[in-house]
This record gives C-alpha cells, structure tokens and sequence, in this order.
C-alpha cells in the first residue's frame, strides 16, 4: 500500500536542489518515483511541473500542472504556468481559459494580462489584446514587455503613432532593448521616416550586431537605397526568412552577375524551389542570358494568372461591398507611405487581421478563391502548387485608393506566394487605362546591351468590380495609369504557407 505522507526532508531538498541547479532530467526522474509513493503531495507534482517545463516537455507539463491544481486549485501561479504550457502546445483556447482563472484568482497578476493579450493577439482578436495589455500596464506601468507587447498589437492594427509611443516607453523603461528599438523602427519606417527608422535599427545592431531582424531591416534599407553590396553581409549575417534570396537580390541588382549565377546554381542543386523572389531573379537571368532556368517554383508565372467574379461582390447592390467601402472610408486606419504608388493612398496594418466584420469575411471569401485556384492548376509540376499547403496565412492585406492619374510603379510582392487583389471600384474604362499588368521585367533590373524591355513577357487584364485576381508573387505587376476622374479602390494581399 502507498504511502500518502509527504516525503522526508532530505528528499525534498535533494529534489529542490537539482531543480535549481538545472538537473531537470534529474530532477524529472527523482519527482516521479516519489509521486508514486506520495501522490498527493503537492510539491512534488509542482516540481515535476517545472522540470518538464524546463525540458520543452509541455504536453506533460499540462498534466503535472493539473494534478498540482487539484490539490491547490486556488494557486494562481499554477493557472498561469498551466496557461503557458497550453500556449506552448498551441491549445489556445485553453491557455486563455487558464489566463482568466489566474486573473480571477488574482486580479492584479499583470504577467497573466499579459499573457492572455499576446494569445489573443495570436487568434487575431487585437481588439481584446489591446484591451488585455492595457489593463496589466494599468497595474504595472513599469513593465517595458508589456509596452513592447502593446506596441505589436496597436501596429497590426494599423495605429502606427500609438504603437511608437508604446515602443518608445519600452525603451525608456529599458534603454537596451534592442527588440524594441527594431520594432520601433520597422513602425516609423512603415509611418514614412525612413532615417528614424535606421537610426533605431542602428541603435539594435550598436547592442547586439548579430540581431538577426534588425540586419535584416538594415539590409532591406540599403538596398531600397541602391547600396547593394553594402547590404548583402546584413542579409547574410541575418539568416532570416529569405534572406538568401534577398542577398541574391543584391548580387543581381549589382550586376555581379558571376557571383549570383554561382548562388542560383547553389539554390538549384541544394534547396527547394520555394522563393518567389529568386523565381523572379531567375527568370530574369534566364531572359537576359538567353538561358534555360533550373529554378522551378513557376517557370512560366504568366501562365499562372488567374481571375474571376466573387459573386457576393459583384451582385447588384452587394451588401458586402457597400460595407466594405464604408469601412475604408470611415475606419481609423493610418495609412503607410508607399514610394512606388503614385496619387493614390495605402492603408497601414494587415486588413484582414482587423475586428470589421467585412474585412473577415472578404478574408473567408479570398481563401475560398484560393482553394478554386489551386484546383484549377493542380496538374501543374512546380512548387508553386505542388508545395502549397491547405493551411494558410495572411502574410499582408491592404486598401489601395487611387484618384486621377494613379498608378503603381511594376514591383513584386517578396514576401507572399501568391498574391493578389479585390477589386471594390474601377474607373471609366478608357482602353488599358487602370488595367493590372503583370511580366518578368521591372524594378530597374539590369538588361545586357543585346536585350530590350520588349523580350521580357508582358501581359494585362482589366478586372471589373467584384473580380479577384491571383497570381504567383514571382510575378513583377503594376497598375496602368488612368485619367478618368473616379476612384479606383482595391484590397491587395500576400497570400503564405502558414508557419
């Protein structure tokens, strides 16, 4: 039969100690054999807690916290921890529920406001997050991660200057760090003030030079500003998301031509084909050096341009679409300055990631055009559909309004998969006038003397209200300019793998 009493001193403190001294298998191992011999004593499950933790083994954390709540349900630390290993597990909903118990158990438990603002965030509910953060800073104003947190909230969002008040609190609570200051700058950079924006990435790489987002940033600024060989080791030295691709970017734009084509031949032979950054570099190799292209995340992207008509848009007096531009008209929403969009505005943010019920289920309806997508090409071998998964993310979504004379200058989305646009009004058709074209040439990228912009593809459609257009992100594209006085209002996308 058990024994049911607590373990003896020296047990206790044996465990204790291998606790603290980070002998969590140890630990682990000395927890459980006494658990069979006293389950009900607390510490031991507690501890046997703490050292699954601290081994990444959260789904056995899950357990352990559980038996220690029931023998002390009104711990709330143990909720909160309880709440952390659900999130670890991606069991959100009952990480929250666990969140909000420690908060009722312990109204001014700030880490659990905390906690619970950042799960939230993670579903996409900014409203509440922002709630949530705000109501443990209440408590606690002194807490920098909180302003931080508060900070990634407001600018997903889209309240560009709250979320630099934020960022800047953090940073004046704790004056290294260096998240912060590239966080800070990322916003000020999407508000417009480029040299802001770079003294603060500068400001995060003076603390830490190998922090990886903020050479990443530095990189993309030296690029943006033509200091191509100047930003390839920051991308380098980042190793972030596609940094390859945009190192390579740099080689190509510096007509290193040789030490791009040794990477290209590199990324062929050791990686999949999965950059639409380096489709685009490749097929513009390809054309400019009368090559064929090994790189086959879309050879043809041309051909992978899809449109049609969303029906609950494009009815007679849809009621989405009168919502949908109401919401833009009359929704906060800061706008970011956009250097190749001419007499139009942007909006800041990521749309579909707002609480508007329009923005969601224009969301809803984008994914479902996607699934029609990917169905209508899935005979096609190249990565682009073959590696695509079902689950998806938003990578960016945003309103585009242009009035007379606008346009925007031929780019392509680097960081989507597939991307594209919803059109919510168009003006008086007059020829290609606003028309969407998309090729392989564009962004000032090097010809050799022998090739013109004329042997590069180039193709165009003229999309009518209600119509979605997709397309691989590998694709340059831009907008016609058009001279009709109406307005020409869009949301455009990014479109990734999830993860």
């Amino acid at each position: 039969m058990a024994n049911l009493s607590q373990p003896n001193q020296q047990q206790t403190q044996q465990l204790i100690q291998q606790l603290n001294n980070g002998q969590l298998p140890a630990a682990e191992q000395l927890a459980k054999s006494l658990i069979a011999k006293h389950p009900n004593a607390f510490m031991l499950h507690h501890v046997l807690a703490l050292a699954l933790d601290g081994q990444q083994k959260f789904s056995e954390s899950i357990n352990s916290y559980q038996q220690a709540i029931k023998l002390q349900p009104k711990n709330a630390d143990l909720h909160f921890n309880l709440g952390i290993a659900y999130n670890n597990t991606n069991q959100f909903n009952e990480a929250i529920a666990a969140y909000q118990q420690a908060i009722t158990l312990n109204p001014n438990f700030f880490e659990a406001h905390g906690n619970l603002g950042t799960v939230l965030q993670r579903l996409g509910m900014l409203n509440e997050a922002v709630t949530s953060y705000r109501k443990g800073l209440r408590i606690n104003p002194q807490d920098a991660r909180g302003h931080f947190n508060l900070g990634t909230a407001l600018r997903d969002q889209g309240n560009l200057p709250e979320a630099i008040s934020s960022y800047k609190l953090a940073i004046k609570l704790f004056p290294n760090y260096t998240d912060a200051y590239n966080n800070l700058g990322e916003t000020l950079r999407d508000h417009g003030d480029m040299d802001a924006a770079v003294k603060n990435y500068q400001e995060a790489l003076a603390r830490n030079p190998d922090h990886p987002n903020a050479n990443y940033n530095m990189g993309e600024f030296l690029y943006l500003a033509k200091q191509y060989n100047d930003a390839v080791p920051h991308f380098e030295k980042s190793q972030l998301d596609d940094w390859q691709a945009r190192s390579m970017y740099c080689l190509y734009k510096a007509e290193r031509f040789e030490d791009f084509k040794s990477q290209l031949d590199h990324v062929v032979k050791q990686t999949r084909h999965t950059s639409p950054l380096i489709a685009t570099l490749a097929t513009h190799y390809a054309v400019n050096f009368n090559e064929p292209t090994g790189y086959n995340f879309c050879k043809n992207g041309l051909d992978f341009v899809y449109q049609n008509s969303i029906e609950e848009l494009a009815a007679p007096n849809s009621s989405l679409l009168q919502s949908l531009l109401s919401d833009i008209e009359n929704t906060d929403i800061a706008e970011r300055v956009q250097g190749m969009l001419h007499y139009g505005k942007q909006s800041a943010g990521n749309l579909f990631k707002r609480p508007e019920s329009s923005f969601k289920q224009l969301a809803a309806l984008v994914l479902q055009e996607f699934n029609r997508y990917k169905t209508h090409f899935s005979d096609a071998d190249c990565e682009l559909i073959q590696s695509f998964p079902d689950t998806l993310d938003f990578t960016s979504s945003w309103y585009v309004k242009m009035q007379q004379g606008g346009h925007l200058s031929p780019h392509i989305h680097e960081i989507g998969w597939i991307s594209g646009a919803v059109y919510l009004a168009m003006p008086e058709q007059n020829g290609d006038e606003g028309a969407f074209e998309y090729g392989t040439h564009g962004d000032d990228y090097p010809m050799q003397p022998n090739r013109s912009v004329k042997d590069f593809p180039v193709a165009n459609t003229l999309p009518a209200v209600g119509d979605i257009v997709l397309f691989p992100s590998s694709l340059f594209h831009r907008t016609i300019p058009f001279q009709s006085d109406e307005q020409r209002i869009c949301i455009a996308f990014d479109l990734k793998p999830a993860g």
